[in-house]
């Protein structure tokens, strides 16, 4: 088959640009290297929309949160991700987590089925002189890809660091002295009875101990070429955070507020106490036979690792499916090298999506993708691209990447409300609630009034 569009890059990006795409009757060359014999530092498998981190696509609460938002115009446009992220939907509170598996399985079957998409299991080792291409390649994109990009961009690659969470196995989990629980007792209606979150508690001492723990362990060693390479905050290895002080990781991943203790418990308690700290373990498959260590992104050695999370009540005998690891992300300066429809302004016949333009998050990169997509199908088409309103999660996030930020300080963002233009007339307790009201109303008439850009 012939091909309009090469994408190169089988990821979350690319994978959606494909769909968008394939669907508007645009034939599409997928070239992803993974299958051909090779494979990047982070992924376990040739599956297309591999999840190498966590299993989560965060809030799936559309009325208060921007990334729940995201969600919910993903949906309005048909997004693939969107799609297959509900046929592999697990508990995870009011969040919207995924069997990572069945989901990699259902991206690829809806694009391997399409008659427009062919997948090709390739290595790119360089940009096409001619030809509408999107490049998705990620934050792990090859060497040789890489430095095309950085010949053509004119620009250093930016990076940082990026850690994997590990994975236990759910019956190898001591339930007498852990307890099933969401915070604040918030759950989604496919919920666990009691919640969806194991909660290991610890007391002062043990945490003290812990975080002395994570102070002392042997850490993966960097190369000389790494040393100066940032982490990007939305993915700080657990080590990191305890550097930062003894009381960080209390109010950040280990803090025990809203869920109620029910080993300890009093006439003052009589549902349980807070814990001082607590490790959560959320759901990671279908099957819940699998619990990764939410928020335990690590450097730390595998030796190392199985020592000290073994210390964790409850975790005194786990085993570990996946332990953490560490892989370097890279990214362009976009607000420098890419124009407002994600073209690179040195060579408008090529596109970039996803991670590697400087959005962070599973979400975030699916959804830069689908812009990518939707931008190159107006252009085959001859149509004008009417670009996406700031006000929504969509516009914000794509004005943000390509010229809204700073290009002297660009690092990775996350969709928030912040990227959105101000409504300082609302009272700040009804703000959130006003974001994603007036969002929703701005895509509804973008989308009425772009109607070749979003057929049926």
């Amino acid at each position: 088959m012939t091909h309009d569009v090469h994408i190169i890059g089988g990821g979350l990006a690319g994978s959606e640009a494909a769909w968008q795409l394939a669907k508007r009757g645009i034939k599409v060359r997928l070239s992803e290297m993974r299958g051909s014999g090779e494979m990047t530092p982070a992924h376990q498998t040739d599956g297309l929309a591999e999840l190498v981190c966590s299993n989560s696509f965060r809030s799936d609460d559309d009325t208060k949160n921007a990334v729940g938002l995201l969600h919910h115009e993903m949906r309005e446009l048909d997004s693939i991700v969107m799609r297959a992220g509900e046929v592999a939907r697990v508990p995870a509170g009011s969040a919207m987590a995924v069997d990572r598996d069945v989901f990699s399985a259902e991206v690829e079957r809806a694009l391997s089925e399409h008659p427009n998409v062919t997948v090709a299991r390739e290595r790119v080792d360089a940009l096409p002189d001619s030809g509408l291409t999107i490049v998705a390649t990620g934050p792990l994109t090859a060497q040789s890809l890489a430095q095309s990009i950085v010949g053509a961009t004119g620009e250093e690659r930016l990076a940082f660091f990026d850690a994997i969470a590990p994975i236990i196995h759910r019956d190898s989990i001591d339930m007498s002295k852990c307890w099933i629980q969401s915070r604040w007792n918030k759950r989604t209606e496919a919920s666990n009875e009691d919640g969806d979150y194991i909660n290991c508690p610890m007391t002062k001492e043990q945490y003290l101990a812990f975080h002395q723990g994570l102070i002392e362990g042997e850490k993966t060693e960097f190369k000389e070429w790494e040393k100066d390479t940032p982490y990007f905050d939305g993915c700080m290895p657990i080590e990191v955070m305890a550097s930062r002080g003894v009381e960080t990781l209390r109010y950040g991943p280990m803090k025990g507020v809203g869920l109620d203790n029910p080993f300890d418990t009093n006439e003052e308690f009589p549902q349980g106490r807070w814990p001082y700290a607590v490790v959560q373990l959320r759901q990671d498959n279908k099957l819940g036979t699998l619990w990764n260590m939410v928020g335990f992104q690590t450097k730390l050695k595998y030796a190392g690792q199985v020592g000290l999370f073994r210390t964790i009540p409850g975790l005194e005998n786990a085993e570990f499916a996946r332990l953490g690891g560490l892989h370097r992300n890279t990214f362009l300066n976009s607000p420098q090298v890419l124009d407002r429809q994600l073209r690179l302004k040195a060579a408008p016949h090529i596109r970039f999506a996803g991670q590697v333009t400087g959005c962070e998050g599973y979400v975030e990169s699916s959804a830069i993708g689908l812009v990518a997509g939707m931008m190159a199908a107006a252009e085959l088409g001859g149509r004008d691209w009417h670009p996406l309103p700031p006000s929504t999660a969509l516009g914000a996030l794509l004005s943000h990447i390509t010229g809204d930020a700073d290009a002297a300080t660009f690092q990775p963002m996350n969709v928030n409300f912040g990227l959105f233009p101000p409504l300082h007339e609302v009272k700040k307790k009804q703000r959130k609630e006003a974001y994603t009201s007036r969002a929703k109303n701005d895509l509804g008439t973008w989308i009425n009034a772009n109607s070749e850009a979003v057929p049926a």
